[in-house]
């Protein structure tokens, strides 16, 4: 269970330290193997400073989650920003669509973090990720749903929920070949980008504004 205990929010030096340790011997050796002992060891602090500043074990796994999902949407809002920009033609939509997507698959989901990620959601669930833990979760569907209405508000989408829309969307693309291939890297399986493609078209044929 994780502890109810007030937490030190400490030195940002001591806390970064001891999250980078517990991820290193997260993904080393595996979430039961690993003792607060060996990562207050590792981190250069006492266990009572990482009792101090994360209260336990499991709380400890959720905050390099959280802070490994952090930089996977600092890199989605990335892509965000740089593929679904202002002034695209309603011609054009379906190619930006699908632009957004190839790189998502090949920045955030064929990164190390993103794998980062799924191998410290298998360790916090005991399940490999798709089995009642989703990596995806963690990503930032806002930073989609935020540019979803502002293509709504352009004339080009119509999207009474937008973030209902990003959460389709999402599904129907790189999402789709996650599930069904268990990577969504265009560049190492010819079988994602027609996915992909399918899944924009799906998604347009939904949400283009008439």
């Amino acid at each position: 269970m994780p502890t109810t205990k007030t937490l030190r929010e400490g030195s940002t030096q001591k806390r970064t330290a001891i999250l980078t340790a517990a991820r290193e011997l997260f993904l080393t050796d595996g979430f039961d193997r690993t003792s607060v002992d060996a990562v207050a060891a590792r981190a250069g602090v006492s266990k009572r400073t990482v009792y101090d500043y994360f209260g336990d074990k499991q709380t400890l796994l959720r905050t390099v989650v959280d802070v490994v999902g952090q930089s996977l949407i600092t890199t989605v809002r990335r892509i965000v920003d740089e593929t679904l920009t202002d002034g695209i033609r309603a011609a054009d939509l379906e190619d930006v669509l699908v632009a957004f997507s190839m790189r998502i698959a090949t920045d955030m989901l064929d990164s190390a973090e993103y794998a980062t990620l799924r191998r410290l959601v298998r360790a916090r669930s005991g399940r490999p990720p798709g089995q009642g833990e989703n990596p995806m979760a963690d990503t930032p569907d806002e930073a989609l749903a935020e540019r979803f209405a502002a293509l709504a508000a352009d004339g080009l989408l119509d999207v009474p929920d937008a973030r209902l829309a990003a959460d389709q969307f999402i599904a129907l693309t790189f999402g789709v070949a996650l599930d069904r291939f268990g990577s969504a890297n265009p560049a190492e399986d010819s079988r994602v980008r027609p996915l992909i493609v399918e899944g924009v078209r799906t998604f347009l044929r939904a949400y283009r504004a008439k």
